[in-house]
């Protein structure tokens, strides 16, 4: 009997040892060897956010949305706003306040310290924004296999952490910055706290310190992407139902999240005008017909409302992408939709046959507010939530598939095969970051030397970093088509190109009075690459000639043809941006007021 323990002791301490021996390996060659720098705007965005609190400067932002400055000067009564230190209202706090802590720590509050090396190609402080994101990322494959092992077994906890390891979503989500793996360790530890509290109450006591613990992680979930509060949703009506006193738990967990949540609108009302701030505006990105954008970079909300037809089709329109890329959606892991067939299944412990429904409902509720606000199956979509279900319904997939498995006569009479089913689970899950792994090694290594690979097109950290910012001083600004990437590596503040010339003159009027001048307008890919021609146009409108004269320019070389000057809608404009300075040939072009001598000029 000691012998058969020593020899399971020595398997388990094997299987482990391998396990972290992988996570390690997978966790140093993604940050230092295939990573390329943050590669969302959304990401940048939060990380220039929390630069600027980790400077003591509050929330405040570089990158300037239109609507949200003109949202900001009505509340004041069109008095004047600085265009500096400006008070951003749409990210959610928690996820910016975090890396802001990482910032501080580290000293990359001041800017100076953190500047790129000349052979560079990789800002310093994207690496440590990933760093945060990925700890968490490993922090959740811990809760989730505690929650696993405590719901089921260990062989399905071992197995599901194996299956979120080999995660390629995962580990896109985690190097991208976005705070999708902080939400997925909260929501991890929110229900696994749900889960003791389904616990007690089937053995008949009252769960009031697991279900509000719970609550409170739910409540920092909401803190940390504005669309939590629809997965929170979904927690408090099953609280309300499934725990005694029925009702009483609920409307704890209601009050624990609304008063934090007070404090955010109360906030964003003083700025903004309403209490839920420029975040508001995401729901032109769902039933508003995807035209998010347009309205950020607009200056009059009135010229594009809210529509009110066509929003029963807009939501069952994403509802159906929902259904069709469930699979996308919870990171790729095949049985993890099987948690819905698993629902038939009559588990013979109460406590995992309730929580099932408290899975269900949280899901089903937060499906609800996506189709709402809008989601798309492009990668690294900012408002995905369905990822943090991945690894529970994962369990649950597994579970059901395990005992279908063991119903096969061969399987029951053949111990070799006990575990072949997993085997194979793992390997067709695995199989994208498998089958990608050896071209990001070769790539990988063969440009470490060189200072990496930048995420270019359409970012290219160096021109911003070391370029832009030298010819930009900290009381100027610039239009842009990536701001969000000219306020992170730049540390300059940006206003959002807006589609109209008339929007454009007032903004730069207001920036003139208030000593901060317009200096240029930055064009980068993020606008010319942004579709075909007729796209483009649609976008930028009166700038069309603008965000074109680069491809124009190269399409005609030699000697190269011009049409920034040309188009009599910009004349004015051309006349006070007469300077054309390249900074990643004439794909990224620097308009300025006057000429650089560090630039090459046309």
């Amino acid at each position: 009997m000691n012998k058969n323990r020593a020899q399971f002791d020595t398997g388990i301490l094997i299987r482990r040892s391998l396990f972290f021996a992988v996570l390690i390996a997978l966790t140093l060659g993604n940050l230092f060897i295939f990573f390329r720098g943050l590669n969302t705007p959304q990401a940048m965005d939060q990380a220039q956010i929390a630069r600027e609190i980790a400077r003591g400067n509050g929330f405040t932002t570089k990158f300037i949305r239109p609507i949200a400055y003109e949202q900001a000067k009505e509340t004041q009564q069109g008095a004047a706003i600085p265009f500096t230190n400006f008070q951003d209202t749409y990210h959610s706090p928690l996820n910016p306040l975090l890396n802001a802590a990482v910032l501080k720590l580290i000293g990359a509050d001041n800017a100076d310290q953190w500047k790129m090396g000349e052979n560079e190609m990789v800002f310093p402080l994207d690496r440590v924004i990933a760093t945060v994101s990925t700890l968490c990322f490993l922090m959740s494959i811990g809760v989730s296999y505690l929650l696993v092992s405590r719901i089921f077994d260990p062989k399905i906890a071992g197995v599901t952490a194996i299956l979120m390891l080999f995660c390629e979503t995962f580990w896109d989500y985690s190097l991208s910055g976005l705070p999708q793996m902080l939400m997925l360790l909260l929501f991890s530890c929110a229900i696994y706290f749900t889960y003791r509290a389904v616990e007690d109450s089937a053995e008949g006591r009252v769960p009031f310190a697991p279900a509000i613990t719970a609550g409170v992680f739910f409540t920092l979930l909401s803190l940390t992407h504005y669309l939590g509060i629809w997965i929170a949703l979904g927690y408090i009506i099953f609280a309300a139902v499934a725990f005694r006193p029925r009702g009483l738990l609920g409307v704890i967990v209601l009050v624990t999240i609304l008063i934090p949540m007070t404090f955010v609108m109360l906030r964003n009302s003083s700025i903004s005008g309403t209490p839920f701030g420029t975040a508001f505006l995401e729901l032109y990105k769902g039933i508003g017909g995807n035209s998010e954008e347009i309205v950020m970079r607009g200056r009059d909300l009135e010229s594009s409302p809210l529509r009110n037809d066509g929003t029963l089709s807009s939501i069952v329109r994403t509802t159906l992408l929902q259904t069709n890329s469930i699979v996308p959606f919870l990171g790729g892991i095949i049985v993890a939709p099987l948690f819905l067939i698993s629902l038939l299944h009559p588990f013979k412990r109460t406590s995992i046959a309730n929580f099932r429904w408290a899975i269900l409902l949280m899901f089903t509720v937060s499906a609800l507010g996506l189709a709402i606000y809008g989601i798309s199956d492009k990668n690294l979509e900012p408002n995905q939530t369905h990822m943090l279900f991945a690894p529970i319904m994962t369990a649950y997939g597994l579970a059901f598939l395990s005992i279908l498995w063991s119903r096969i006569p061969s399987v029951t009479t053949t111990p070799a095969l006990h575990n072949l089913h997993h085997i194979i689970v793992i390997i067709i899950c695995a199989l994208p970051l498998i089958i990608s792994m050896p071209m990001k090694v070769r790539i990988g290594m063969s440009r470490n030397d060189r200072g990496g690979i930048p995420h270019w097109p359409p970012y290219y950290a160096p021109a911003l970093n070391l370029g832009l910012s030298k010819w930009l001083t900290d009381k100027q600004i610039c239009f842009s088509d990536q701001p969000w990437a000219v306020a992170w590596y730049a540390d300059r503040t940006s206003v959002w190109l807006p589609p109209s010339r008339l929007d454009f003159a007032a903004i730069e009027s207001m920036a003139a009075d208030l000593d901060t001048p317009v200096a240029g307008i930055l064009i980068s890919p993020s606008s010319h690459g942004s579709g075909n021609v007729s796209e483009v146009a649609g976008k930028y409108k009166d700038f069309t000639s603008l965000v074109l004269d680069g491809r124009v320019v190269l399409a005609t070389y030699p000697p190269g043809f011009s049409i920034y000057d040309k188009d009599p809608k910009i004349q004015e404009i051309t006349r006070r941006y007469p300077y054309r300075a390249t900074l990643v040939g004439m794909d990224m072009v620097y308009y300025s007021d006057r000429a650089l001598r560090s630039s090459d000029e046309e």
